[in-house]
Parts: structure tokens; sequence; C-alpha cells
């Protein structure tokens, strides 16, 4: 066992304690394995804590959980804030209705429930009924609802699950007419849907894996299922048996006339389309060059309408030729703009173009020649999410800001008029806070933007408490939306600040500012993010012991980054379900689609020095220099950033000498990488978390 003593004069500093005490690090045995890169060595001692079904390595999460939980029951306000978080998640959430023939099927939440909840109305103004209650599949909630897919008649709906917040996907089909599930069931499906074509669907999928959490996914195809028949003679669809690091997905035209193929290797994509309709039907290739996006929108007026950024880095919109199929018949039909084009649908026979400016969004309607009608009016920063149909006069939008639940709005095609159609009512009063757009200045005189939540009133007094939190990476952009566990209102309520930025390798300014962030120049990210800090300092808003830095995934990584680089600057971090072993991410399920952002080890001697010199388990310092208290968050079924990265990481903290601060790590039991987690288990998460960052930030809640 390490034992930490914690000094009185850290004690002191952050306000954690009223007395020394000593933390008994749980025993992570040493191997002696070594890997050599380019003739360099590298030791791994903790590789078998790669082995998640290992007795070893159970024997150690659950000591290490135990020895979180005891710590974070001595926090004073750990209840309190549960309670905080407990009353901003008890509000009804309504998703945007979507039509389906002549029904209208929208999901709702009525506050704590650990799924939402699919219901249906005849029209808007009927009394809806449940079509399916995703809580009813398993007593702890940890059965997520995927997504849903109904046949081009309206009969059958396909429902896609995930089981502890699994990748992996099972797929069910509803007889709405009856109310009866098939027997169908599809197993191993992954990064899918259910695409109807006849009496049956496309979907998916990876042959069964030795090991359903760890091992590598290769060969992803699409096979096609007809109703009534078993999954053995499903057919294949889309395959490349040559390349095995490909994604295949098909998607069905409304009217079933044109079959779209699309087949990608992480970063871009190839287009192909099928006409059903054809004596000889076949894939005809629309784009084949993978180093860019092409995503089918809609047919209209004899085009195929496609979104993509070829030749355009801010995206634009093409029109190809649907009677004369070939990769050279298209025109440009509304060309790159000024702003980011992240949007696109049709919608009463017109477009619904939505551009991010500044990353917040601004939607406007297009006419059939591709001329701008008129801008949609939001209230204020935000996003906004379409649901609207080629022939549908009515469409509605979900509208989210950081203090701005998600309310639901009507619009008018012909009129151009928005009508509220939903508004939740939560636990806090939006007009007694600020959301405020800054930019400042990162290494390399790159302008980056942030947005500052707190209440009005807030004093510059040096001592504010900051939650700063970044992702930076995937071509993703981080918009304004309202999360009652995300944004810290706990700490907002007691005078601090949330603070979200903006950095490279996100999408907020298109694929240069995408690409900036990528493999060789990945340090931008990580100079962006603590810039970000040393402006809120200078601004006279806090201090460096006032900052604890947060990020999940790809944000993960960036905390562990950014502390080992300048960990004087940050006063506590959570790095949640981070990639933190850089030279190996790509032997694990799924990991190999990260390299065009990441690049890989085994490329070339830069590339895999360049790794090494920011990988977050590879440059924890053991030199004494005093690192923040860190809690390390994970998933025990996580297979997308399988769980090793945080538990290896987590023992090399431990077992380094970086200053007395508690080096801690919470690993969910019967939880992935995040998505589908049920309220009351990220309820849970997030008052740790937030506990953790008051106690250790000296703020008393």
């Amino acid at each position: 066992m390490k034992t930490i003593i914690m000094s009185a004069a850290l004690i002191a500093a952050t306000g954690v304690a009223t007395q020394a005490r000593t933390i008994q690090y749980p025993e992570a045995r040493r191997v002696d394995t070594v890997d050599t890169y380019f003739g360099t060595p590298v030791a791994d001692p903790y590789r078998w804590l790669e082995d998640d079904n290992s007795a070893e390595t159970a024997a150690w999460v659950k000591a290490e959980n135990q020895l979180t939980q005891d710590y974070l029951k001595k926090i004073p306000f750990r209840n309190k804030v549960k309670k905080r978080i407990t009353e901003l998640a008890n509000f009804e959430k309504v998703g945007a209705p979507f039509k389906v023939k002549d029904k209208f099927y929208f999901f709702k939440n009525n506050g704590l429930q650990n799924q939402s909840v699919l219901y249906v109305r005849d029209n808007m103004d009927a009394e809806p009924r449940v079509v399916l209650d995703p809580n009813t599949l398993s007593a702890d909630g940890t059965v997520a609802l995927s997504g849903v897919d109904f046949s081009h008649d309206g009969r059958y709906m396909a429902y896609v699950i995930s089981r502890n917040g699994s990748d992996w996907n099972e797929i069910y089909v509803l007889d709405l007419h009856t109310g009866k599930l098939l027997d169908d069931h599809i197993v191993w499906a992954k990064f899918t849907d259910a695409q109807w074509l006849g009496d049956g669907f496309f979907y998916s999928c990876y042959d069964a894996p030795e090991d359903a959490k760890s091992s590598k996914n290769e060969y992803h195809k699409v096979k096609y299922h007809k109703l009534g028949t078993p999954q053995s003679e499903d057919y294949i669809e889309l395959q490349n048996q040559r390349e095995p690091l490909l994604f295949h997905q098909v998607t069905v035209s409304d009217d079933e006339r044109y079959l779209f193929g699309w087949v990608s290797d992480g970063d871009g994509n190839e287009l192909w389309v099928k006409d059903l309709k054809d004596r000889n039907p076949h894939y005809v290739r629309l784009a084949g060059n993978m180093r860019y996006a092409y995503s089918p929108i809609g047919i209209q007026d004899g085009k195929i309408y496609v979104f993509t950024n070829d030749g355009a880095p801010r995206y634009k919109i093409r029109a190809y030729d649907a009677n004369h199929l070939g990769e050279n018949n298209f025109t440009d039909f509304v060309p790159e703009k000024e702003w980011v084009l992240s949007g696109a649908q049709m919608a009463d026979h017109q477009f619904i173009l939505t551009y991010d400016r500044d990353a917040s969004s601004h939607p406007y309607v297009y006419d059939r020649q591709g001329r701008e009608v008129r801008e949609i009016e939001l209230p204020t920063f935000g996003s906004v999410g379409f649901s609207s149909k080629q022939d549908q006069q009515e469409v509605f939008y979900s509208f989210t800001s950081y203090v701005f639940p998600t309310s639901i709005y009507s619009y008018d095609m012909a009129t151009g008029q928005s009508r509220e159609i939903f508004r939740p009512k939560v636990a806090l009063t939006p007009e007694n806070y600020v959301t405020e757009q800054v930019f400042y200045t990162s290494k390399d005189g790159t302008k980056i933007p942030m947005f500052l939540i707190y209440k009005k009133g807030l004093k510059r007094d040096g001592k504010r408490p900051v939650f700063l939190y970044g992702y930076g990476g995937f071509n993703v952009s981080l918009n304004p939306a309202f999360s009652y566990s995300r944004t810290p209102f706990c700490m907002i309520d007691a005078g601090g600040i949330g603070a979200f930025t903006n950095l490279r390798g996100g999408g907020e300014y298109g694929e240069q500012w995408h690409e900036a962030g990528t493999k060789l120049q990945k340090q931008n990210v990580f100079d962006d993010f603590i810039a970000a800090a040393e402006w809120l300092i200078k601004q006279g808003y806090t201090t460096p012991k006032k900052i604890a830095c947060n990020g999940a995934s790809n944000g993960g990584l960036l905390v562990g980054a950014v502390v080992n680089q300048r960990p004087d600057l940050f006063g506590a971090a959570v790095p949640q379900v981070g990639v933190m072993d850089m030279l190996r991410y790509h032997r694990f399920t799924i990991g190999w689609n990260w390299a065009p952002d990441y690049g890989r080890s085994d490329d070339s001697k830069e590339m895999f020095e360049y790794l090494k010199g920011y990988s977050p388990l590879h440059t924890i310092r053991n030199d004494g220099t005093p690192y923040p208290p860190i809690l390390v968050t994970s998933g025990d079924h996580d297979d997308r950033v399988v769980p090793a990265h945080s538990f290896k990481y987590a023992a090399t903290l431990q077992a380094s000498n970086t200053g007395d601060a508690v080096k801690l790590i919470r690993v969910d039991i019967n939880a992935g990488h995040g998505g589908g987690k049920p309220i009351s288990k990220v309820i849970d998460e997030y008052t740790d978390i937030h506990s953790f960052i008051l106690y250790n930030l000296g703020v008393k809640y």
C-alpha cells in the first residue's frame, strides 16, 4: 500500500479537512511488460489491468471504489449536492414530435424516470398513448433505447436497445396494429439503426466477438433481415472483406426507390446509390474521396441533395442528377458561406439549413432554387434541432441553452411563424443567471470563444470558484445546452462560474478548425484550454486553486494531458472515461477509428514520439511536483473507451510522487461510456463529481 499524508499547509489552503489524515491506496501489482517503438522501450507495468474480466482486476476495482466512497462520504454537504441535482433533474422533459403516416410520436420523461417513454397521439391535440416504455425492460434502468425506426406503411416499429451502456445493440420489432412484440430479434448489431425496405430492414453489425467488452471490432457489414425469418438467414448487403477497419451503413429513400450505401474509414466516407427501379439494380458511386463527408438529405425535382465538405471546409449542399447517376453529375445547390453549415433537412419541399455562428445555432429557410428566404429567430444563444418531413408544412424544433431547458416549438413553413408548444418548469429562475460569450487568445494568437454562466451580481474578486469544461476533438462542436448534471449549478449558486470553452479540434469553425487540433497539432487543444484558465485568472475572476477542470472521453484525455503539463493551474481535476494510453488506444474495440484525429504510435517515429509526449498515462510526473486532487471516472461496461485506460492511469497516479493531494478512481458498475445511462446513475455520478470539486476548491455548500 502507498500512504498519502495530507500536509497541514495543503489542508489549510484547500479547506478540505480540519486535520491530517492518511489514505492507503490499494496495491497494484507491477509487471515487467515492455513494448518497443522504433527502438524506444516503453514500460507498461499495469498491463494486467487491461483484462477487465480477471478476478485480480475485479478485486482492485472493488477496493478502489470502496476507498473512493469512503472519501466521498466524509464530504459534509454531499447529500445537499445530491438534493439540488435531483431537484434540477426532476422536471418534465419532452422531445420534438415526429410524424409517421398520420400519427405524431414523441418522447417524454416525467422527471426522474430512468429512461424516456415513447408516446403517440392521433393529432397534436389528442390524448397521448404509451407505445414503448424502456423502463419496463430492466429493473434498474440500464437497458436504454438507442433508436426507433418505422416501416414505410407505419405498421411496424423496429427499436434498438443497448444494455449497461454498451455500444453493442439488439433490435426488436413491435407490431403497432396489435401492440404485440414479434419473434424477430437481432444481436451483435453496432453503430446502426433499422432502415426499412418492404417487409424487412437493413442493419449494421459485426460477427460475434470473442470478448464483447474489449475485442477489436473488424469487418463491419450491412445485413438485411426479413420479418419472420431467423437472423441466420439474413443476407449481406454491403461489406468489404479486404479492409477490416471500415464502417458500413445504408439508408432508404422515403419512396423506397433509392438505396444509399455509406462506407467510412472514420474520417470521411464514400457515398454509393442504387436505383431499385433499374432493370439491373447496382450501386453507382456518387462520391469516393474519404477525405470528405457526404450525406444525402433528400430527393426532389430530379435531384439528390447531399450535405458535404468536399471543397467546402464549412460545408455546402450539392445537387446530383438522379436521372444520370455518377460522380461528376452534380452542381453546387447552396455554396459554402461564412459560417459553418451544421445541419440540413427538407421540409414543405423547401430546406432548413442551420448555420453555427461562434458555436451558436442560426437556422434559415431556403427555397427550391437554393435561395435564402428567412431566418428562424431563436430566443438566445443556443442549440436547435428540427423534426421535419419533405412534404410537411408544419415542422417542430427543440431549442436549448445553458439556463434554458429544452423547449419545443411548432414552425409554419408558409408563414414563418413559430409557436411555443412546450416549455418545462425547472427548479431555477433563468432570469437570475447571465450567459456571456467571451473570446480569449491562445498561445499562438488564435482567438478562442468561451461561454461563461454565473449569477447576476458576480464579484470579480479573484476568488470565484470555476468549473472549466472542454472537449476539442473529432469535429464535435460544443454548443450551448441545458444540463442539470454537467452545468455546475451548485457552484454557480455558491458564487462561482461555469466556463465552457470551444477548443480547436472541434467543428465550431469548420474543417480547418478541426484539423488544427489533430495529430501533430493536438497540442493546440491543450494550449487553448490552458489559455482559458490563464485568461480567467488574468481577468480577475479566480486563482489557480479555485479552478476545477473537467472533460469526458476525448475531454478526459484533455484533462489528463493539461494536468500533467500545468499541475499548478488547477485546484481539482475530473477526467471522465478518458483516452489515457495514447500508445495502445487503437488496439481495443473501436479505438482504431480515432486514428484520423490522433495518429497511431506505429505510424512513424515522429508520430510515436508526439503521442508519447502528451499521453496522460506516460507523462505523469514522479518528481514531487504537486498535483491537484484528481477523481478519475469510468464504467465497467465501457466498450468504447475501455476502462483499462482509466485503470492504468489511476494506478500510475497513485504510485507516482505527485504531492499529497488525493488521487481517486470511481468505477460505475453496469455502466458504459455514458450514452443511455439511467437518470439515477447520472445523479449519483454527478453528485460525487461536484461534491469532490466543491470540497477540494474549499467551497462551502
